[in-house]
Formats: structure tokens, sequence, C-alpha cells
């Protein structure tokens, strides 16, 4: 319903249809019960009288909106809001009442010995209509502030959700960049050229993949997987057979939502805190769940460098960093838990509310 947000306009007037078509319905059904119970029976006229009654009220919804918005009841203008939305209310109420007034003279659906005219029509409803439309007005704007404030608040969520993601990727790149480069002039120094060169374009296709990305907030688990793999073709160039990697999703998850940089921080802790520490390297494992509604994610190392714990800005930035981002994005009902497996490994834990794109 508001012209700021990416829908199209068509699926904006198909909402406000819907919603009118319910309250039509809703009103027609409850005058047709009333009516039978005091005896009156030709319930098809009065059913669909009181349904068309509402179609003034479907067109003027958007008007009403655009006004709420430019005239907000702020300080220093309610005096002139409120003499805006008087005028407004007086225009769709007239027209309203002019509409019910035709639809009476025109079908009679309730019953009178002849057709009603138009003056009679609107004389013998208007003093029933007056309030009833004031509380439907009403009813629009307070609809109206109360979408918007929840509009605000998820434009809020996104945007500090994208700050913290802009955070994590300026920590992130120039500590992955210098590592990387330092491992190309290795392997320039080496002579394993074709090593080197792979590397560099296995680097360019990453720093692409990030730059695509990075003004979304939350990516599909697809795409994740995608970034992350990218990441550790280079590690693995770095490492060679001291990283093992493995990743265990089930396909019918890919589509979940999550936030973007989920995986690969929890993987660049996991191997600066457990393989790059052992002389053997060591294995880290990314697995995928869900049950009941819930998308469990889990990185798992087996090099653990000390006691697990609950994650707290000593975990280290990329941790905290994701751990708020979750619960902007997701409040309560997300965690992000570090511990020690039952076999001693390392594993950080991420639970989220399953969402497909």
């Amino acid at each position: 319903m508001t012209g700021r947000d990416n829908r199209p306009r068509s699926l904006r007037w198909r909402t406000i249809a819907a919603i009118w078509l319910i309250c039509g319905l809703f009103d027609a059904s409850h005058t047709v019960f009333f009516m039978q119970a005091v005896g009156q029976y030709a319930w098809l006229p009065v059913f669909g009288a009181q349904l068309v009654s509402w179609v003034p009220w479907a067109l003027a919804t958007p008007f009403i909106v655009a006004l709420t918005r430019a005239r907000p009841f702020t300080r220093g203008k309610v005096t002139s809001a409120i003499a805006a939305h008087l005028a407004a209310f007086l225009v769709v109420g007239i027209a309203w009442q002019s509409w019910f007034a035709t639809l009476q003279m025109l079908f009679n659906p309730w019953g009178y010995p002849k057709n009603p005219t138009f003056l009679e029509a609107w004389s013998t409803s208007l003093p029933y209509q007056i309030v009833p439309g004031l509380i439907v007005y009403v009813l629009v704007v307070v609809a109206t502030y109360i979408a918007d404030a929840r509009e605000r608040s998820a434009r809020l969520k996104e945007e500090l959700s994208k700050a913290q993601l802009a955070a994590l990727r300026g920590q992130m790149e120039p500590h992955f960049m210098f590592n990387t480069l330092n491992s190309i002039a290795g392997l320039v120094r080496e002579q394993k050229n074709d090593a080197a060169v792979n590397m560099i374009v296995g680097l360019s296709e990453f720093l692409r993949r990030s730059t695509h990305n990075s003004h979304r907030a939350e990516v599909t688990l697809a795409e994740e997987v995608e970034y992350l793999q990218r990441y550790v073709d280079i590690q693995k160039v770095r490492f060679g057979e001291r990283l093992q990697f493995s990743v265990d999703i089930p396909p019918e998850i890919l589509r979940a939502q999550v936030p973007n940089l989920l995986l690969q921080p929890l993987v660049e802790n996991a191997i600066k805190h457990g393989v790059d520490r052992s002389v053997a390297g060591g294995s880290v494992r990314v697995a995928g769940a869900c049950e009941n509604g819930i998308l469990r994610l889990s990185v798992r190392n087996d090099a653990p460098s000390g006691p697990a714990r609950e994650p707290s800005p000593h975990n280290g930035v990329g941790l905290d960093n994701l751990r708020n981002r979750l619960q902007i994005l997701h409040g309560e009902q997300s965690g992000l838990q570090l511990r020690l497996a039952p076999g001693g490994e390392a594993e950080v834990v991420v639970t989220l509310p399953l969402r497909e794109a």
C-alpha cells in the first residue's frame, strides 16, 4: 500500500481490494443474519448492496494513505493535519453516502413497498453512516501509521545489518588479501607458476563475488556455500594437504535465506585457531540441517585451541559481529554458540528460523 516499497502497483491494489472485500463480506453476512432474525428473508439484495457499498472506501484508501503521510500529526502541524483529514473525510463520506443511496434507489434491498428516491435513501441512512464512516476513516489512518512504523523498523534493521556487514568486510578483506598475496609471492619464488596463476584467478573471482553481493543483507544458503567454497579453494593453495574441508548440507535447504557472510568468518576462524596452529593441519567440516522450521548450521574443526565458551567480545570481532547481525535480523529466534563437540572438537553452531527465498 505504499509507494516507497518495491512491490508492483498492481499488487498494492490487489491487497487493498482483498482487505475491503473481506470487510464487505463480513458486513454483508452480519446484516443478512440480522435481517433474517427479524423476519426479512430476501437476503440476496441485502447481501449484494452491503457488499458493494464498500467500493468507495477501497477506491479512497490510497488517497487517505497518501494524505496521512503528507500531513502527519507532528508537533506544530496537528491543527492543519486535523483540518485536512476532516475535509478528506467529508469528501469520502459524501461519496460513500451517495453511492449507498444510489444502490438503495436502484435495488431497494430493504424491501420497501416502492423504491425510495435518492433524497429519501440519503436522509434515511445518513444518521446511521456518520459514526461508522468516521471509525473506518480513523482505522485507515491508524493502519497507515502502524504499517509505516513497521516498515521503518524493518529498514532500520536492514541498514544496521548492512553497516555491520560492511564493517566485517573491512576487517576481513585486508587480512585475507595480505595472507593471499604473501602466498602468491611464495609460489612465484618457488616457481610454481601454475599454482600462482590459479590462486590469482581464484582471488579475482572471490573478490568479484564479494563486491557483487556487498549490498545484500541476506543471501540464499546455496550462494553462501558457493562463496565459501571459493574462499576455501584459495586457502587450500596456501595450506595444501594440511587443510581438509567438507560440506554436508542437504539440497532441500539450500534455498533458505541466511545472513550474508555467515559461513566464511566461521570457517576463517576455524582455520586460524585450528588448522593454522597445528603442524599436521586438520579438517574443517560445515554441516546443515532443518528441524521444526529451525535451520541449524555448524562449523567444526578438529584442532581446538582452548576451552569452548559462549560468544563474547574476546571470541573475535567476526563472531561478535555475526551474533549481533543475527539479533538484528531474527531477534531471539536466532542464536550462536561456541562449544566443544563430543569428540573434543571446537564447534560453532548457528540457529535461525527457516525462510526460503
